[in-house]
């Protein structure tokens, strides 16, 4: 069983066969069990498609970061991923933006002949619709992005261009990490049939902005919307032999508190019956906002309300000359009230 969550964890559904830190954090989202690292770590070593998938060439020189942004989008990165094998809808390219910020990206399938106008087409219909307009775009001195065009257009909105050096793609070593990552999922998911890589890149975008990342110590996700996705070992059918959580229980308990909270459903069979039951009894002030009620056993729920589903009850054969008493309580153990289906209230 833990052989299948491992590998659920590291290469099921939309993962992406991270290293061990990033399969490890997925798991402990939602498990737990001694020497789970040793496991993972066996698995690792032990998955061929990391082996055949993974290069051990590193680039020359060191990667210098850009400033750190101060809030998520509002400074990005883009570049392309260009020679990819001719897909049926003719795509041959990855338009990859990248926010330096959450480190979240988003991979957009692009022809390798795209001009500048093709590229802004695109950059406003994913990028800005959603996210709005940066306040910078860091590119390298590709001709799409120094035409006359490009600098006017973004000239003229007030986002601000820089070019990283020619020949030293390490400026911008953000989205030269991310091209690289980018790479390595595609032969991950897509194997043998290589054409097949568009279908495939809205599972490796998300696979790499649920990965945990090694600057923010957190998902690309988490940062952007404060929350990680649901994700297939979410989904996972957990056999209660095997995974045991208080806190699930807990959890549990405390849905069907919820459910319980729903009155008198049989009584409710049809809209024409009365809105509301009762009178009761009311035996105790719980609080300002609920009371308990004398309630029969057959109605097998809880006897205290909130008084938003309470309604005071007027005994005709009440004769008492001073209702109101000084002193006492606003509802006393002689009062009683009807109580209205809450699903029916406005």
């Amino acid at each position: 069983m833990r052989e299948v969550l491992i590998r659920e964890a590291h290469e099921g559904g939309l993962m992406g066969h991270f290293g061990v830190t990033k399969t490890l954090h997925v798991l402990k989202e939602h498990l737990f069990w001694p020497k789970m690292r040793r496991d993972v770590e066996r698995h690792c070593e032990r998955c061929v498609t990391c082996k055949k998938a993974k290069s051990k060439v590193q680039p020359h020189g060191m990667y210098l970061p850009l400033p750190i942004p101060d809030s998520p989008w509002i400074d990005i990165s883009m570049d392309f991923v260009l020679g990819l094998p001719r897909t049926r809808n003719g795509r041959d390219s990855i338009f990859v933006v990248v926010d330096r910020f959450s480190k979240m990206a988003h991979f957009i399938p692009c022809h390798k002949t795209d001009d500048a106008v093709n590229v802004a087409n695109l950059f406003f219909r994913d990028i800005v619709r959603i996210l709005g307009i940066p306040r910078s775009i860091v590119s390298d001195r590709d001709v799409k992005f120094l035409s006359h065009f490009w600098k006017t257009l973004w000239c003229k909105l007030g986002t601000k261009l820089m070019f990283s050096t020619t020949c030293h793609p390490q400026t911008d070593g953000q989205t030269e990490v991310v091209n690289r990552v980018l790479s390595t999922l595609l032969r991950f998911i897509i194997k043998k049939n290589i054409k097949t890589w568009e279908d495939c890149l809205p599972h490796v975008e998300f696979a790499y902005n649920h990965a945990i990342h090694s600057a923010t110590k957190m998902s690309p996700f988490e940062v952007v919307y404060g929350f990680n996705p649901i994700t297939p070992l979410d989904l996972l059918p957990l056999p209660q032999e095997h995974v045991i959580s208080k806190d699930g229980k807990a959890r549990a308990d405390y849905v069907k508190r919820l459910h319980q909270q729903e009155r008198f459903p049989a009584q409710r069979s049809s809209k024409l019956l009365p809105r509301g039951d009762g009178p009761f009894q009311v035996v105790a002030k719980v609080n300002e906002n609920a009371y308990k009620l004398d309630l029969p056993g057959e109605y097998n729920v809880s006897a205290t309300f909130n008084v938003s589903d309470l309604t005071p009850f007027d005994d005709p054969s009440d004769l008492r000359t001073n209702p109101s008493q000084e002193g006492g309580d606003d509802v006393s153990t002689s009062s009683s009230a009807h109580v209205a289906d809450p699903e029916v209230l406005p």
